[in-house]
Order: structure tokens, then C-alpha cells, then sequence
């Protein structure tokens, strides 16, 4: 199986690191799938949004991901994100609390919404199995 090494660094911690298969991340363009070979990009994150890592050894890892950047070369994924969460760490009880507070009535309302919502799909991703 070919492997690639992934790093996914936070503004406040590594979140994880080492040899994947596979990488899905959300896009300013769109979704995006990396494999080991893949052409050179860079692109920034989705405001908010989901991160899959498919590890070599182990179960896939979901992350929520608030902004940043992705940086991929044929043997290497980068993901350097404002803010990370793994999604055994999320706090569902809390993320929907947020989710009910955020009225998205303006800009910063409807940013905290979006990060509540993506927390939520990250901690549903990973007890559904994906």
C-alpha cells in the first residue's frame, strides 16, 4: 500500500502525525481527495469543515477544522489550521449548546454556527464509523 506523510498542525498543538493512505479535506474550491503521487497543491481550508485521515496502522481520524491551509506534495499532506479538534475530543453536549446559542443573525453568529455544526458532523462522522 502506498503511504504519504500527514501532518496536521493547529495554532496551539500538533494534532496528529504520521503515515496515512488517504486524506479528504473541504476546500475554498471544493472537496478534495489525496492519495500518495498526488500533484503539488496548495489551497486554502474551508472556513469550517471536516478533515478525514485514513492512518496506515489504525482507524480513519476525523478532525474538525477551522480555516488555515493545506499544503501537498507527491510524499507529503501539510493541514495547518487556525483551530483542530479531534473528534473523540468534541464535547457534544457543548457543540450543541453553542449550535442552539449562535443566532447567525450577523457575521460572527453565523461563523460560531457553522464551527457548532462542523463539530457536530465531525463527532457524528467518527461514532458512525467513517
Amino acid at each position: 500500500m502506498a503511504e504519504m506523510t500527514v501532518e496536521l498542525v493547529a495554532v496551539e498543538r500538533r494534532i496528529w502525525s504520521g503515515e496515512a493512505s488517504f486524506v479528504l479535506a473541504r476546500t475554498t474550491e471544493g472537496e478534495l481527495g489525496i492519495m500518495p503521487g498526488h500533484e503539488p497543491t496548495l489551497a486554502q481550508l474551508e472556513e469550517a469543515g471536516v478533515v478525514r485521515i485514513d492512518p496506515v496502522d489504525g482507524s480513519p481520524l476525523t478532525v474538525a477544522v477551522h480555516g488555515g491551509f493545506l499544503s501537498i506534495s507527491p510524499e507529503r499532506v501539510s493541514i495547518l489550521a487556525e483551530f483542530a479538534e479531534l473528534a473523540d475530543e468534541i464535547d457534544v453536549s457543548r457543540a450543541r449548546a453553542a449550535l442552539d446559542r449562535a443566532d447567525g443573525s450577523d457575521e460572527e453568529g453565523a461563523a460560531a454556527r457553522k464551527r457548532a455544526e462542523v463539530r457536530l458532523r465531525a463527532a457524528e462522522a467518527a461514532t458512525a464509523g467513517q
